[in-house]
């Protein structure tokens, strides 16, 4: 996979967090070239500022998912939320590569002062939110926190279609989100890699059967591509799912393949599924069993290419990318080339096109037979009735207009 060279220079001259990704995945360094640099993280760059902003009772910004302060302030009212608590930041830390030595006892600082907004929940024991719990149990592996139980909460709440949401939770929908599923497959994968526990393995490799039947990109039941955001790589990415994210799940434990099938249900409604119930409360601001508030996730987000896995069938570079064709139908069909729909209505413009510009020379050539009404009749009727009005002057006027010049009269 090759990388134009200004590119991956102007990559590699970046933060730690970035670099040793670039020259592990891009590049393709030797081990001791990217293992040096991952080192750095810690001490130099973003990494070393965000520990540097950790509080006295090992929180970000002294909430568990979203700041004390947030709740009832104007920034509340906005979408999104400021992504700086100690989720967040606990993410973004595990995955730029920083040793669990550089925060010492935090584990111990977050199981003795930290709690979910959502109950007033302890913050190892996780809550109701699939890609919440997700983080935390790849979170908690990484620290050498005791996340054994809230491990055993991913296949207990395992949907029949082998995926996760986070709306199932409320009894909002049965079926499986791409954005849950994969979290809930990366923090299985990295509670697996960090503790060596086997038990999620099976519940994980019917996950990634969900995500391969439908080969990364499309809805079971119609095979059309399941929403913009899978070939929209952005870094953060939070909770979005993208073909990127998904991509490193087969370096863990491969799940069996099966040949995609189509679905016999019929099309699901509008919005079900999806990852958009970011759900959370106040402390003590709901009695328990009352509806909960819905968070509101952001619009957007800072588009920037960091840790891009080994995929040969992927466009690297851009925001905008397919990891993988599709066949339906016998044609390959992919989607950043114009669908046959496109392509033919070209060609009818093109030929309409041509035909009036073909009719207007043919007009300026042979109209010295016609009176100036005439020919200014007939450039109106070339130009404001396509098609038939091109193809009437040269099946019809053309020859009126050649017969009435008067080099063509005895």
């Amino acid at each position: 996979m090759s990388v134009d060279p200004l590119i991956l220079d102007w990559l590699r001259d970046s933060d730690p967090s970035l670099r040793w990704q670039v020259e592990r995945d891009l590049a393709g360094e030797p081990a001791e070239v990217w293992q040096a640099t991952r080192a750095r993280v810690a001490t130099e760059g973003y990494g070393a500022a965000l520990l540097a902003q950790q509080g006295p009772d090992g929180q970000w910004e002294g909430g568990a998912y979203f700041p004390a302060a947030f709740f009832g302030s104007p920034e509340s009212e906005m979408p999104g939320q400021p992504w700086t608590a100690t989720t967040w930041t606990l993410k973004d830390l595990r995955e730029w590569g920083v040793p669990a030595s550089a925060l010492g006892d935090t584990a111990d600082k977050l199981d003795r002062h930290s709690r979910w907004e959502y109950d007033d929940l302890p913050y190892w024991g996780g809550e109701v939110d699939v890609c919440i719990n997700a983080f935390t149990l790849g979170t908690g592996a990484w620290l050498g926190a005791d996340v054994s139980r809230l491990a055993q909460w991913f296949p207990e709440h395992q949907l029949a279609d082998g995926g996760w949401n986070c709306e199932a939770e409320e009894g909002d929908s049965v079926r499986s989100s791409f954005h849950s599923t994969l979290n809930a497959l990366r923090g299985m994968l990295a509670y697996e890699q960090f503790t060596g526990d086997t038990a999620l393995r099976d519940s994980r490799r019917r996950g990634q059967e969900y995500l391969l039947e439908r080969r990364l990109l499309y809805r079971l039941s119609t095979g059309d591509l399941v929403g913009p955001f899978v070939t929209q790589f952005v870094y953060p990415n939070r909770h979005r799912y993208s073909t990127r994210r998904a991509r490193p799940l087969p370096r863990g434990i491969p799940a069996r393949r099966r040949r995609p099938r189509r679905a016999t249900v019929g099309r699901r409604r509008p919005g079900a599924g999806r990852a958009a119930a970011r759900r959370d409360v106040a402390p003590g601001s709901r009695p328990r069993g009352a509806p909960l508030v819905r968070r509101r996730r952001p619009r957007g987000a800072a588009v920037a290419l960091a840790h891009v896995p080994r995929a040969p069938r992927a466009a690297v570079v851009g925001c905008r990318s397919v990891t993988a064709s599709r066949r339906f139908g016998g044609v390959t069909v992919n989607p950043l080339l114009p669908s046959v729909y496109d392509v033919v209505w070209s060609l009818v413009a093109v030929i309409v096109v041509a035909l009036a510009v073909v009719a207007l020379v043919s007009l300026a050539r042979a109209g010295r037979g016609f009176t100036s009404v005439q020919a200014l009749a007939w450039v109106l009727v070339v130009l404001f009735v396509p098609v038939l009005g091109p193809v009437a002057w040269l099946a019809v006027g053309r020859r009126a207009g050649l017969e009435g010049r008067p080099d063509s009269r005895t």
